[in-house]
């Protein structure tokens, strides 16, 4: 039938589970509960807001999402997005709680989301690397190791070794100069310190820096009927998630 476009259909290895395409259909609704503190079972982590960060240029359409400190070239992802210029959106809980006599929204980041287009989303799938091996076990966790770190960035493949130099460089200087105050590091810090923008004009490509969780975090695609990314999600640190 003419206008038609056929269903797309994806590998059934990287889909997400019912537990994770459950946080991750909810993480960015306002008012949707995402669960409890982990130290306080009666006190729901709530979305409160959904902000849009800033926006990053992607000139090649190629991603690579990574901790912007790894010494590796980059973690560089199957999905294809059209190369242009897309927003970055933060999801925001709060879960209130008290210590030493005060109290606390408990706000945090919940996830961070590219925003590729406003299709919805039909599947959430593993974001595996070119590099990965689909036959692995556990491909269904693909992400990337952020070590003590705990940051992860998204950014243009081919401007990646340019936009995380400003990283570099910190570490190198701040290595170098000891107990001195530390450099002042070429980005921008966005929303408190929350987030932290990489800027390069030669390839015209921007990367956002945000917080994950200690260890590794994994990376999820969300793509429409037809087959197209409509989302890249990246969770964050949070007193409680699915996906812990």
């Amino acid at each position: 039938m003419q206008g038609c476009a056929m269903a797309w259909v994806g590998n059934a290895r990287l889909m997400a589970g019912p537990e994770e395409a459950g946080f991750l259909e909810s993480v960015f609704v306002p008012g949707a509960r995402l669960g409890v503190r982990a130290d306080d079972p009666l006190t729901f982590v709530e979305v409160v807001e959904v902000e849009e960060v800033t926006t990053i240029r992607v000139p090649s359409g190629r991603l690579i999402v990574d901790s912007p400190w790894s010494e590796d070239h980059g973690r560089e992802i199957v999905a294809r997005i059209p190369p242009g210029t897309y927003r970055v959106e933060a999801a925001w809980t709060e879960a209130p709680y008290e210590h030493g006599g005060e109290y606390f929204d408990g706000r945090e980041c919940a996830a961070t989301r590219l925003r590729v287009s406003d299709d919805p989303v039909v599947v959430w799938e593993a974001g595996v690397g070119v590099n990965d091996d689909i036959g692995d076990a556990d491909v269904a966790a693909a992400g990337f190791h952020s070590d003590s770190d705990a940051t992860g960035a998204i950014a243009d493949a081919e401007a990646w070794e340019a936009l995380t130099a400003p990283f570099h460089h910190f570490r190198r200087a701040t290595a170098s100069w000891g107990a001195t105050p530390a450099p002042d590091r070429d980005t921008v810090s966005l929303c408190d310190g929350w987030f932290e923008k990489s800027s390069n004009e030669g390839f015209k490509a921007d990367l956002i820096a945000f917080d994950v969780p200690e260890g590794g975090a994994p990376v999820w695609i969300g793509r429409t009927r037809i087959g197209t990314v409509a989302s890249i999600i990246v969770p964050g640190q949070m007193a409680t998630t699915p996906l812990a």
